[in-house]
């Protein structure tokens, strides 16, 4: 994790962060992994993406995943993204359904979230890395503390923040958020087995936009078309 290029903003946040015993442990784990010649994703120069698309300035909101997608070329750093070419897991598609749903927009013919970083949107998950068909397998190694330490800095240094919390996990680990401070927005997760439980017709991208906007910040462009 040496080599990582990490966005300025952040880096200047998290340089305490990455020089702690528990990522030191966590960079030695992923290097051990490797010369398993075990498949991780997503690819090393991914890991960091989604910080590296949105600056620590420029974030507005907060989608929070749980760990990367494990299927081959599915990760590239984002929560619930995948690049282009790859199709949409069942849970984007659920995403999608509830976009067009809330806001009449058409479901895009990609899963690139890409865009949605560059309006401000955080594409976080709670662990960032994880090996090739095995969910989960990342669990308990340090990143869940990092991704704390994320959550926590924006929580006491930024205002106005929407925190997207899908699911029971998600919702676990933003026990802390001030609702104060922040808009926290919670439902069902977007999957097949939970979508129905409250997370279709639950409008989170109108509910956002109108919360920025009733605080003077320019509303996110969620049209992926």
């Amino acid at each position: 994790m040496k080599k990582i290029i990490l966005e300025n903003s952040w880096k200047e946040k998290l340089l305490e962060e990455f020089n702690k015993d528990y990522m030191r442990s966590l960079s030695e784990f992923l290097r051990s992994e490797k010369s398993k010649n075990k498949i991780i994703f997503p690819p090393g120069n991914k890991i960091f993406h989604a910080f590296n698309l949105t600056k620590f300035e420029d974030v507005k909101v907060v989608i929070l995943g749980q760990d990367p997608y494990h299927g081959h070329n599915q990760a590239h750093g984002l929560s619930f993204s995948v690049e282009e070419g790859i199709r949409p897991p069942p849970s984007l598609k659920n995403i999608f359904k509830e976009l067009e749903s809330d806001l009449g927009m058409k479901q895009p013919g990609h899963g690139n979230l890409e865009k949605w970083c560059c309006e401000g949107v955080l594409l976080l998950n709670s662990i960032l890395t994880v090996e090739k068909n095995m969910p989960a397998s990342h669990a308990n190694m340090g990143w869940e503390r990092f991704t704390d330490a994320i959550l926590s800095i924006l929580n006491n240094l930024k205002k106005n923040i929407v925190f997207i919390l899908w699911g029971k996990k998600a919702q676990e680990k933003g026990h802390f958020l001030d609702t104060n401070r922040h808009l926290i927005l919670k439902s069902a997760h977007p999957s097949p087995y939970s979508a129905n439980n409250g997370f279709l017709g639950s409008r989170p991208f109108s509910k956002t936009n109108d919360y920025l906007s009733s605080n003077n910040i320019k509303v996110i462009d969620w049209d992926l078309n």
